[in-house]
């Protein structure tokens, strides 16, 4: 069997038709994904043109560069760390001290088992506990007792006649 040096010449620049045409669909497609995953890990945009440089400049081994450089993280998931850190650090601060001794204490306790320091006292009226500086009761609006009482110009106005009314005693 013989083939034709004609024959073998066309099927030759037809495979190497196909085969830089597969090259130049390789080199298209992967500075197209580096232009959309540098775009989720980076809002820097001189690091995102670097980036397209590298890898349409040098092709393969500048893939390999970029994928030896980028961020680790896309911003989404330093987003969700970030989301994560603040969630644990605020569960942290909500955790309740004793500000006599420092140790934790639940936050109904009326007092320090460790120090036996008041926390908070409780409502004359309703018996809720309520917090030491405050001077009413949230839960009744009861005043506390010996609490000074600040009265609201409204109030005083409503308590208080300026004469437009007729008095009962003249």
């Amino acid at each position: 069997m013989n083939l034709d040096p004609a024959f073998l010449k066309q099927l030759s620049m037809i495979a190497t038709g196909f085969a830089a045409a597969f090259v130049a669909a390789l080199w298209l497609a992967l500075i197209f994904w580096t232009f959309r995953d540098i775009r989720k890990r980076s809002r820097d945009p001189f690091m995102r043109i670097l980036a397209v440089i590298v890898v349409a400049l040098l092709f393969l081994p500048g893939i390999l560069v970029y994928l030896v450089l980028r961020p680790p993280e896309t911003l989404e998931e330093e987003y969700q760390h970030s989301l994560e850190e603040e969630a644990l650090l605020q569960s942290i601060d909500e955790v309740a001290v004793c500000p006599g001794c420092n140790r934790r204490v639940q936050k109904d306790w009326v007092a320090c088992p460790n120090c036996h320091m008041r926390l908070k006292k409780t409502c004359t009226h309703c018996g809720k506990s309520i917090e030491l500086p405050w001077n009413l009761c949230p839960y009744c609006g009861t005043p506390v007792p010996g609490a000074r009482i600040e009265v609201n110009e409204t109030d005083a106005h409503d308590s208080f006649s300026f004469g437009d009314e007729e008095d009962p005693h003249s």
